[in-house]
């Protein structure tokens, strides 16, 4: 498979397969195609890891498109102004990824669900207990709110990040949480009551800005009427 990704603020990855290479994505993720992909839908992998990818905030259901009769053409646009990113995953490459950020991936790439090893990082780390994991082999394409940016953390180095702000990371980093300091930091910082603590070794991706708050700052310019 080749593919390009192309447009901002809301771009499209546009793969280019070879007849009998497979596509996996989410429902409703497909934008155009070439006439001879072959649509399937089905559980992907069984009812445990169905309902493992309704928690983790992606359908039930994942369709399988098949280059069929010659080389096809396949194309995922974001559902949100931001970036995609492409992931090489290996078995030795686990991703672990914010809820809803899986796209479209190729076929040896598994998605489950991840639990963080702390109930405290889940509940307050800004994405919610549950985590969207990607092991095998291939490329996953990821959706990214806002702009993405990209460290290279070591062994014990740290990076404390505001919630909803982590995008994905490598399964090698730990995630903690940490209580903002201080009374009148919580009252008046405007900056809630805890932080997301990320530890190498291991990339993290950053997002510049998440859903929820963008949603916040467009609630007060949108008015309803009869």
């Amino acid at each position: 498979m080749q593919y390009e990704i192309k447009g901002t603020p809301l771009p499209v990855v546009i793969m280019s397969l070879e007849n009998g290479e497979k596509i996996k994505t989410d429902q409703g993720a497909m934008s155009w195609m070439s006439p001879n992909m072959q649509m399937s839908t089905n559980a992907g992998g069984g009812i445990g890891k169905a309902f493992g990818r309704m928690l983790s905030g992606e359908s039930i259901f994942q369709n399988i498109y098949t280059c069929t009769g010659g080389p096809g053409l396949f194309a995922a646009a974001s559902s949100f102004p931001g970036e995609i990113l492409a992931m090489q995953i290996t078995p030795s490459n686990t991703i672990v990824a914010q809820k809803s950020a899986f796209l479209a991936s190729e076929e040896g790439v598994e998605m489950s669900v991840h639990f963080q090893k702390k109930a405290g990082a889940g509940f307050f780390g800004g994405e919610g207990f549950i985590l969207q994991k990607f092991t095998g082999n291939g490329i996953v394409f990821l959706e990214i709110d806002g702009s993405v940016v990209e460290y290279d953390l070591a062994p014990g180095q740290q990076m404390v990040v505001d919630t909803g702000n982590l995008a994905a990371m490598e399964a090698s980093v730990n995630v903690e949480v940490q209580t903002v300091k201080g009374v009148g930091n919580v009252l008046f910082g405007g900056e809630g009551l805890f932080n997301t603590v990320l530890t190498g070794p291991g990339k993290i991706w950053l997002q510049t800005i998440p859903r929820n708050v963008m949603a916040g700052a467009l609630a007060p310019f949108i008015t309803t009427g009869k």
